[in-house]
């Protein structure tokens, strides 16, 4: 997909509040060797890093575009590499501390995809995700109700994007199931205030509304996003506007 660094950091203390959440169910150890999957600018994989000591950590995410602003956070301890997830995990390499934040659901099929990437944890290994389970909310349901409208319909040839994260209970037994020894798996809502609809609109536009415009020719990109922020306008008339974030976190060790 085609990122943007600055309109996704436009948000960035508000799309971070869920790291800081995930990293305080960090299990501190010294000298491990640690993976984050999905690390886009790599700032975030830093910060794992300075709670390591010794540990060598590698980031890899698919958009290039992501990872031009991860080498300044590059040192002998952490690297970056440009690489596709389920790349990696078909490798079979083997890692003490596998974290994803914000990044896994892209990815389908995760009943299947947890027990892969639980598989690449060594005996004693912890597994830290954090994912967005907002895919109910009027801004991302507003979206596939555009994608199902003509043109576009025709244009996108029927796809939608189909949530892929689970409900938390689910996540809960396959950790159980691929023989987690402590697990913590919970959904919590981050309230987040902003100024008004155009900001929800471009919230989205850094991440949700992505699939959509990549699919669609040029010359429907520009009315699509106009009828989705007409939309947002309409149904968030008021000054600011509360948007509750909804969000799954999860640790297990193994």
């Amino acid at each position: 997909m085609a990122w943007n660094p600055d309109l996704y950091n436009k948000f960035k203390e508000e799309r971070y509040a869920p790291f800081y959440d995930l990293l305080a169910m960090l299990n501190k150890r010294e000298n491990l060797k640690v993976i984050d999957l999905g690390c886009g600018t790599g700032e975030l994989s830093h910060k794992i890093q300075l709670e390591l000591p010794g540990s060598k950590v590698l980031g890899i995410d698919a958009a290039m575009e992501m990872l031009r602003d991860a080498a300044v956070f590059e040192n002998e301890n952490l690297h970056f590499e440009h690489l596709d997830i389920n790349e990696k995990i078909q490798s079979g390499e083997k890692y003490d501390l596998i974290f994803s934040n914000a990044a896994l659901q892209w990815l389908d099929h995760h009943e299947q995809l947890w027990p892969e990437i639980i598989a690449l944890l060594y005996s004693g290994g912890q597994l830290l995700i954090q994912m967005p389970s907002n895919h109910d909310h009027f801004a991302h349901q507003t979206l596939r109700e555009i994608a199902k409208e003509s043109p576009f319909k025709e244009a996108l040839n029927g796809w939608e994007r189909i949530a892929s994260v689970l409900d938390i209970a689910i996540y809960a037994r396959i950790l159980f199931e691929q023989g987690c020894k402590e697990m913590t798996v919970y959904e919590k809502i981050y309230p987040h205030v902003l100024t008004d609809a155009n900001a929800i609109f471009e919230w989205t536009s850094g991440t949700t509304m992505i699939p959509y415009l990549e699919r669609l020719p040029d010359d429907l990109k520009t009315r699509f996003a106009n009828e989705y922020k007409n939309r947002l306008q309409t149904h968030y008339p008021e000054k600011p506007v509360f948007y509750p974030f909804k969000r799954t976190l999860m640790s297990g060790m193994f």
